[in-house]
């Protein structure tokens, strides 16, 4: 029973999250590391921003199967339908629910995207309190870790690294609008932060409610 209220509690969240990121794009202030990176891919392309997510996330796990081979277990494959879900309400609500949506206003861009920034952040603190499964670039890290000598925190500031990098090589390449911009430097300065404290409050009650069994140190 516990599996399946956290298996619904988790799919509810996330796509929360995707209606956060969503926003964050439409608010066209800067987003950031990763979903810069397919939002600059989408434009090259033509492929819709949730179905590049999706490739991209689908491909960090292909990696851990190939790294982990015969450990790669349950929580891993979670993170298939979790990629799945997650690209294809981004895409259900940039293209379809939001996408008349267009403010004019500077600063009502930067508070849209800021309240999207604590949705997001608070949709995926819950996601990691209920501890299920964990998002794909950070497991791949993970894995990474494993196997080469370099700490996770060292490979996942590399993937962001790699992501500004290509986002602005293609902005560059291509004309794009820039994806790397002040609401950039908002999400690096306090998404960790309300992530962490979105978690510290959410276990308790998790736990209270039955969702989990234990909560993390």
């Amino acid at each position: 029973m516990r599996i399946y209220k956290s298996l619904a509690l988790m799919a509810l969240f996330i796509t929360l999250a995707a209606s956060g990121i969503a926003l964050m794009l439409k608010a066209a202030v800067g987003v950031g590391a990763f979903d810069a990176a397919t939002q600059s891919l989408s434009l090259v392309t033509g492929i819709r921003i949730g179905t590049i997510a999706m490739i991209l996330n689908l491909s960090f796990v292909a990696g851990q199967w190939i790294i982990l081979k015969k450990d790669f277990g349950f929580r891993h494959m979670l993170q298939i339908p979790l990629s799945i879900l997650l690209g294809t309400m981004v895409n259900f609500f940039y293209y379809d629910f939001f996408g008349t949506l267009a403010v004019e206003s500077y600063i009502l861009s930067l508070i849209m995207y800021v309240v999207a920034l604590v949705l997001v952040s608070f949709s995926t603190g819950i996601v990691m309190a209920i501890d299920l499964v964990t998002f794909p670039i950070e497991s791949l890290c993970m894995s990474l870790a494993e196997i080469i000598p370099f700490k996770f925190g060292t490979l996942r500031q590399l993937f962001d690294v790699l992501s500004v990098v290509l986002s602005v090589v293609l902005t560059l390449i291509y004309g794009l609008a820039p994806s790397i911009r002040e609401g950039t430097v908002i999400g690096m300065l306090i998404f960790g932060p309300l992530m962490g404290f979105f978690i510290n409050k959410a276990q308790p009650i998790l736990k209270k409610t039955g969702v989990v069994e234990k909560v993390r140190a």
